[in-house]
């Protein structure tokens, strides 16, 4: 960068060092990841057998109620994409018969929990959902949802919008994580913890909602909330960039930056000081008679951490005190067999010390136990073996631009998977000693995302950090188990409520 350009950056209040890195990342993409082969049932997957879960329903609620627990929920993205259809519609030409999404959206209107405060906005407007339908006047109801002088669903984030309809009312997804949180995340002193990430503008709107849930939800439970907020930190926003490579630059002359994606959010994620969080995005929720599942596994996986945790830390200590080939082939055990851990070839061959720092250097990291989906098409991150420097392997969750799909290998082991990830992950952050880990130090820096966009009818390019759960958490121990795909119920468009599970 010259002169000129750097100064811009620092006056934008950006990290000089950083951005350069950024535009180098732009110039050199990033590498793709060696792939030995997708993780599978019992070949990286853990299954649960019926005795499994009944064990971690007994002891996880146990363990759970002497710690820190906290519920993560990133949520700060807005709805407007689960409106794309209907927006489209809004703008074009009224004809619904070339519409097959907003066709069923409006023979199924009654369906959505929002069906009678959409009912009310129209009749202070002197007419109806029904009205409108006779008179097949469908801009009516879609600009009476959509638009802010109605009920604004199309600028309000999806962690706002009522997804679930009940005797007592509605409920948005902010309030089904509520009532999941008391479920599975109670921590020390019976207090359920949740922190929302969101965006500046809906911050307040977030309070307003949880404010009006929370005092009812503690006196039926018996549980304290705790609820707190974060937005996603400016400091973290990349660089774009031409499509020659060169600083993007608005027409007032700034250098433009960008969100770079929920990679982002392992700022936030670092922030919170807690023994056991939870992760899982905002709108996957279902109603209460099909909660069960997801409890049942939540409780599993958590459980499933602090048990392997346990042992992770008892070989940490016994290598503080001993540097023995008895401590050390315990510690070696605990990798291979409760970690899953692949050790380098030339591991036994190793000086004793060496296999020393190399058992510490694995052991003590942080610690995740992820949700893992049978794929039936969704989209989403895929569970891996990866080869790393040092020889051994590790489980990552990869997107599919981190793969090579033009090396014959690489294509292969995709077709050969059999899972994703919906985002189902439960973290141990604090290590051995009971101190935080610093998660930014277990980033994969040379993995990201670059995408093509355009802004003012000018084409850019932009940069996506490492994923959150992707190159973000690459140097955690990774334990991947099977969770029913009834545990992931996600909601893209507006007409995914209409689902048998959102009913």
């Amino acid at each position: 960068m010259n002169t000129e350009l750097i100064e811009l950056v620092k006056k934008q209040g950006m990290d000089q060092e950083t951005v350069s890195q950024q535009i180098e990342n732009f110039k050199t993409g990033f590498p793709f990841l060696e792939i030995t082969g997708p993780a599978t049932p019992n070949n990286g997957i853990r299954i649960m057998s019926d005795e499994d879960l009944d064990h971690f329903q007994e002891t996880y609620p146990k363990k759970a109620a002497e710690i820190e627990v906290v519920k993560f929920v990133p949520a700060s993205g807005a709805a407007s994409r689960m409106f794309k259809d209907l927006f489209a519609f809004l703008d074009g030409d009224g004809d619904i018969s070339k519409s097959g999404f907003v066709q069923k959206f409006m023979d199924r209107i009654e369906k959505f929990a929002f069906y009678q405060d959409l009912d009310e906005v129209l009749k202070t407007r002197g007419t109806s959902i029904s009205d409108c339908l006779d008179r097949k006047d469908y801009k009516e109801i879609l600009a009476a949802l959509l638009n802010d002088d109605g009920l604004g669903y199309g600028s309000l984030p999806k962690g706002l919008l009522k997804f679930h309809s009940y005797e007592s009312g509605a409920r948005t997804p902010a309030f089904e994580h509520l009532i999941e949180g008391s479920q599975y995340a109670v921590g020390k002193g019976k207090i359920v913890k949740i922190h929302f990430t969101v965006s500046p503008e809906h911050e307040e709107k977030f309070r307003t909602e949880i404010d009006s849930i929370v005092p009812h939800l503690q006196k039926e439970t018996g549980l304290k909330f705790e609820v707190s907020y974060s937005q996603q930190k400016k400091s973290t926003d990349t660089i774009a960039v031409t499509m020659d490579n060169e600083p993007f630059l608005e027409e007032d002359g700034s250098i433009l930056f960008r969100p770079a994606g929920h990679g982002a959010l392992l700022e936030n994620l670092n922030d919170i000081d807690a023994d056991l969080i939870f992760i899982k995005n905002i709108d996957n929720v279902v109603p209460d008679r099909i909660k069960q599942a997801t409890v049942e596994y939540k409780q599993a996986i958590g459980g499933l951490l602090l048990e392997v945790q346990g042992k992770v830390f008892e070989a940490l200590e016994e290598l503080e005190t001993e540097i023995s080939p008895a401590a050390i082939d315990r510690a070696k055990k605990v990798y291979v067999e409760d970690l899953g851990g692949k050790l380098p070839a030339r591991f036994d061959g190793m000086p004793r010390m060496e296999q020393f720092s190399f058992l510490k250097g694995k052991l003590n990291r942080p610690i995740r136990v992820c949700g893992m989906v049978k794929n039936t098409g969704e989209p989403g991150g895929g569970p891996f073996w990866i080869a790393e420097e040092d020889g051994s392997q590790s489980l990552q969750i990869l997107e599919t631009a981190q793969i090579n799909l033009e090396d014959p290998n690489s294509e292969r082991h995709l077709q050969a998977a059999t899972h994703f990830n919906p985002v189902d992950l439960v973290c141990g952050t604090r290590n051995y000693k009971g101190e935080k880990f610093d998660l930014l130090q277990y980033r994969d820096m040379k993995t990201g995302f670059i995408t093509e966009k355009s802004k003012s009818g000018r084409e850019l390019k932009a940069l996506e950090l490492p994923g959150l759960w992707n190159g973000s958490m690459a140097g955690w121990n990774t334990l991947f188990v099977e969770v029913p795909l009834i545990t992931f119920n996600p909601v893209k468009t507006v007409n995914d409520l209409l689902r048998d599970e959102h009913q």
